[in-house]
């Protein structure tokens, strides 16, 4: 029997959402039901192959006519905790984007809810249903790069000024004294801090021991565009360094460093390269878990989520150090340019602190980057 789904939030992100549910639906394993959106998608926004479903702005109601047994929430982040728990009391099962909540609190409100309720929920760190994951940690312990030093990521990416106008609460920190967290590391680079977290096996809030944060925007925008930080934990630190403002946008990646050598992990595309001592380069790709896919696996047959509330409690400590941190300093205009032709700002040498920061673990200011500010420590 197919599984009804509701989808909250169509549009935008939503679209995928909707691409990777026509393929299920294709497959026989899900039934598009409902979606939620304040204005109705026309036909022509609806993939072919979804037909009608049930279409109506009231979250709860659409739930409820659909007898919905998924409902994937991707709308704006301050809505995120309200809407699953009003799914959670409906005994409906979850795929929540990250991230999952714009505060710890909130967070711990949406994760204790759904575990009261007794429904399956599952966190949209698709990266996190990569099999190169367990490979990686299969490598870690057998030893391959020798004792673990620590773990650098890398996001240099570009978004235009439209990025940040395509709804209100884009580029914000708080929006009608709400807070909203939209920053580079909490958001569009999210994937890159659970990443790493997760390849050193220190996921959960508890693993956390320290935070450290620099936090600095060159758009003209609330929140950060170009920051870096730095999670203590006990298997060693997680450093990660990303910008929305790179001279030349690539993929994203994970670099876990050994004594004896290192790993480093393309996760959009899946992809690893194994260097160490008396080795040569060993690259191999992996495939991946679909995180809605394995939901539906976990409501039929039991199988465990891949990526629950608790798995990032550690991320979600980021996203509060982050929320607490200072505002984002503004770059001096010396320090960026605009591209005129792409309409959107670039911080030059940018895509060598990123990589930088990476190889060494250290944070923009101790790289020397002249418009760096001191860090700020959160414990």
């Amino acid at each position: 029997m197919t599984v009804p789904i509701v989808l909250a939030g169509a549009r935008g992100h939503g679209r995928w959402h909707l691409d990777n549910i026509r393929r299920l639906q294709a497959n026989g394993l899900v039934r598009l039901a409902g979606i939620c959106e304040l204005t109705p998608l026309s036909q022509e926004e609806i993939p072919d192959g979804l037909g009608t479903p049930e279409q109506s702005a009231d979250f709860g109601a659409l739930l409820d006519t659909t007898g919905a047994r998924i409902a994937v929430v991707c709308t704006p982040i301050p809505t995120h905790t309200d809407l699953a728990l009003r799914a959670a009391e409906r005994g409906v099962h979850l795929l929540l984007e990250k991230p999952p909540a714009p505060s710890y609190a909130e967070y711990r409100r949406m994760a204790d809810g759904v575990a009261q309720a007794g429904v399956g929920c599952q966190i949209g760190f698709q990266s996190l249903g990569s099999h190169a994951l367990p490979a990686i940690r299969r490598l870690i312990a057998e030893g391959a790069i020798g004792e673990i030093l620590g773990v650098g990521g890398a996001g240099a990416w570009a978004r235009d000024e439209a990025y940040y106008r395509r709804a209100p609460w884009a580029g914000r920190r708080r929006l009608n004294g709400v807070d909203v967290v939209d920053g580079v590391l909490t958001n569009p680079l999210a994937h890159t801090v659970a990443t790493g977290l997760a390849l050193l096996g220190t996921t959960r809030a508890e693993d956390v021991t320290g935070i450290e944060t620099e936090l600095l925007r060159a758009n003209d925008i609330e929140s950060d565009d170009t920051s870096c930080v730095r999670v203590r934990t006990p298997r060693g630190p997680v450093t990660v360094a990303a910008t929305l403002c790179a001279e030349e946008p690539g993929e994203p990646y994970v670099l876990v460093h050994g004594d004896r050598g290192r790993i480093t992990f393309w996760y959009k595309q899946d992809r690893v390269l194994l260097q160490r001592a008396g080795h040569g380069p060993e690259e191999s790709a992996h495939g991946r878990t679909d995180l809605l896919e394995n939901l539906v696996e976990h409501l039929t047959t039991g199988a465990p989520l891949l990526v629950p509330p608790d798995e990032t409690g550690a991320f979600m400590q980021v996203v509060e150090a982050i929320r607490t941190a200072p505002d984002p300093a503004p770059l001096p205009e010396t320090a960026w340019r605009p591209l005129p032709a792409e309409r959107r700002r670039v911080v030059p040498g940018i895509d060598g602190l990123v990589a930088a920061s990476a190889d060494t673990l250290a944070l923009y200011s101790e790289l020397g980057a002249s418009w760096a500010l001191p860090k700020e420590v959160s414990t």
